[in-house]
């Protein structure tokens, strides 16, 4: 299926913003080293989908 820019970027946004939120509710002195990583995880996977879409739409 292909998705609109505006889709993928919408898609981008809220994905950052669960993100934000997340963090937001994340309790530092019960944030686990496997939450670290998770959230590691997640922004490296956010970057690698922005370079993805900047490419795609240069």
């Amino acid at each position: 299926m292909n998705y609109s820019k505006e889709d993928k970027l919408q898609t981008l946004h809220e994905r950052m913003e669960k993100l934000v939120d997340m963090l937001d509710t994340l309790d530092p002195e019960k944030t686990e080293v496997e939450d670290i990583d998770r959230i590691i995880s997640m922004l490296d996977d956010l970057e690698a989908q922005c370079q993805q879409y900047r490419q795609q739409y240069e």
